[in-house]
């Protein structure tokens, strides 16, 4: 069995897993029984009864909880205890899940291996450059100053992942090509990154959030270190299957989340306090401390009602990625569904008032 297919069948199969765990082993995305909507059609306004979409998304799901506002959701809305690229496209080709929470490069990836999606909801970072979600990890006896010094490093890479993504984007703001280095194939979960870097597995890797003060708290003392890569990779999606979008029942109940969705990222941002002891002490089991450099790290939530812009760094992606995977140039503006551009900045607008 190739590589490719293997990591399919593990994707595949802890989608199933975490589904049953997420969602009592009765969710289902299947068809509503709703009658059938153009992907041009209006977007049905209420959600009818019987209408149920399974969502994976669950940071969403524990800032609904502790903000009081599940009941708002929880009627039609089913979670699975699942995110990220290989997990949701695994799921969504199971018809398994109606809507994933990912970064950038999930929806482009899901396009070029045959599946029908479209992003619904999308979030970035204010003064993003100095918010990233990532840093470039050097190991402990590499000696990595500058972009430049890339050449001829081992570096990790995780094909069709964020983090795959960003490396290919630094390899060309560096005026290097992936002959120019060594990528090593692993993949981004947990922190795998950080490991292979204090291994020596590796001797660059992107690693973010708490990974980030873990790794250097941990090997710094031993040389260990982090740059700054220069580049923006702040990208946050919601994205569907088309199949669901077809379905004016799941049309409605997607709408709805979406809504409740932009709400939830405005309460994080207003509420640190609560939401570094619901979610990150309580529910992720890290310290005040990690809690608090997360939420100071992540900087505030940009949430537009124009998407122009996302769709041409978007473009500019699938281009890169193109050129690098042999895969064909598709177009950004495709990815998104237009009816939903306004959506969540709506609600949280709503929600100020």
């Amino acid at each position: 069995m190739s590589r490719t297919r293997t990591y399919a069948v593990l994707a595949a199969a802890l989608a199933t897993v975490t589904l049953v765990a997420g969602c009592g082993g009765d969710a289902e995305a299947g068809g509503s029984g709703a009658a059938k909507l153009a992907l041009d059609a209006p977007l049905p306004t209420t959600v009818p009864d019987g209408a149920k979409i399974v969502v994976g998304d669950p940071t969403t799901q524990k800032a609904l909880e502790l903000s009081g506002q599940i009941d708002k959701v929880s009627k039609f809305v089913q979670f699975a205890n699942l995110s990220g690229g290989p997990q949701t496209t695994e799921a969504f080709r199971a018809k398994a899940l109606d809507v994933g929470s990912v970064a950038e490069i999930p929806p482009i990836h899901a396009t070029w291996t045959g599946l029908h999606v479209k992003i619904v909801a999308s979030k970035f970072r204010q003064d993003a450059l100095n918010h990233p979600i990532y840093e470039l990890g050097i190991a402990p006896g590499t000696t990595v100053k500058t972009l430049a010094d890339l050449r001829g490093k081992k570096i990790a890479y995780s094909p069709g992942q964020a983090q795959g993504a960003l490396i290919l984007k630094v390899l060309k703001k560096a005026g290097l090509t992936k002959e120019d280095v060594k990528l090593v194939e692993l993949p981004s979960t947990g922190d795998v990154y950080s490991q292979a870097l204090a291994g020596k597995q590796v001797e660059v890797a992107p690693i973010g959030g708490v990974q980030i003060k873990r790794y250097l708290t941990k090997y710094g003392k031993d040389g260990a270190a982090t740059i700054d890569h220069g580049l923006r990779d702040d990208a946050g999606h919601l994205y569907v299957s088309t199949e669901s979008l077809e379905d004016s029942g799941k049309a409605a109940a997607i709408r709805a989340y979406v809504a409740a969705w932009g709400a939830a990222q405005q309460w994080i941002d207003k509420h640190p306090r609560e939401w570094i002891a619901g979610y990150y002490v309580k529910d992720q089991g890290l310290t005040e401390a990690d809690g608090q450099w997360l939420v100071e790290n992540a900087g505030h939530p940009d949430i537009s009602a124009d998407w122009s812009d996302a769709i041409q760094r978007q473009q500019e992606t699938i281009e890169l990625l193109a050129k690098e995977t042999g895969n064909p140039v598709i177009q950004a503006k495709d990815l998104y569904d237009l009816r939903f551009q306004t959506v969540a900045s709506d609600a949280i607008k709503g929600a100020a008032r």
